[in-house]
């Protein structure tokens, strides 16, 4: 890498904080371009950092949610005939004792994407656990496909009442009611929940910057999108301490004995050291 590792440390700090790739340049000085290679090539090595270190990890209670974006347009303004534009869901797999993003896909909410996402969970956990989805069908057929009698599996269907036409335009309707239901397993009714894992996409809205809802901060190219989850997938297990277990997510799950400085993680992802 020609740019120093100090600036190659602020930049990966910033961009898990939320900053924007322009506020960035304004800031440190550095040439967008600069910090788009920096995302893309960072990115991609936390992504294999992941998936060697988030695997046969052993869980009790797992639940998955998926959180909307877009890329270049939203999928009902997009008429360039692209097949990356357009709606960009991040399938999310989150551990409730742990605090840990066990395993996460970027695609389509379809059922081909559910499957590959379920299959990801499954080479990320060991033993037998509990999981919680939402009323997505596709997550039953994936779900015993990929996990199978691994798991106790039940859904919590939300039901909305009638939005307002504010409502309509900029969040989703009021939750009127929340069924819990057993799909199959004995899975233990006062743990069938997926606020813990929504939280999760509340967190990933106000770190993510190509995330956050009424900005023209959206991603431009999927691969930057998918570049941008990566690094916060791997920075938010290993180096940002959960204020409720007070430590990260990776040491609560005994896969690391220490808090992680972005530092270290490009140490281990880029080789790069100050």
């Amino acid at each position: 890498m020609y740019t120093a590792p100090e600036k190659v440390e602020r930049v990966i700090n910033l961009l898990v904080e939320g900053c924007s790739i322009r506020s960035i340049q304004r800031l440190t000085g550095i040439d967008q371009n600069t910090i788009m290679k920096i995302l893309a090539l960072a990115g991609n090595r936390c992504q294999r950092l992941l998936e060697s270190k988030c695997r046969n990890v052993p869980v009790s209670d797992v639940q998955c949610d998926e959180i909307w974006g877009f890329v270049g347009c939203k999928e009902k303004r997009n008429q360039t005939g692209n097949p990356d534009f357009g709606d960009a869901y991040c399938f999310v797999a989150f551990e409730r004792a742990t605090k840990m993003v066990l395993t996460w896909h970027l695609g389509r909410r379809t059922a081909n994407d559910t499957e590959y996402f379920v299959e990801k969970l499954n080479e990320a956990t060991t033993g037998k656990f509990q999981v919680t989805t939402d009323g997505f069908a596709p997550y039953f057929d994936a779900i015993h496909t990929s996990v199978g009698t691994r798991v106790d599996y039940a859904q919590l269907i939300k039901v909305y009442a009638a939005p307002t036409d504010e409502e309509h335009r900029y969040s989703p309707a009021s939750v009127v009611d929340a069924i819990a239901k057993p799909l199959w397993g004995q899975p233990d009714p006062e743990r069938i929940c997926t606020s813990h894992v929504e939280r999760q996409n509340l967190t990933m809205r106000m770190q993510i910057r190509r995330l956050t809802r009424l900005t023209n901060a959206f991603s431009k190219k999927r691969a930057n999108l998918w570049a941008g989850l990566a690094l916060y997938f791997a920075w938010y297990d290993f180096c940002r301490i959960h204020r409720s277990i007070r430590v990260t997510p990776a040491m609560e799950a005994g896969i690391t004995d220490h808090v992680w400085r972005v530092q270290e993680m490009l140490e281990s992802v880029l080789g790069v050291k100050s």
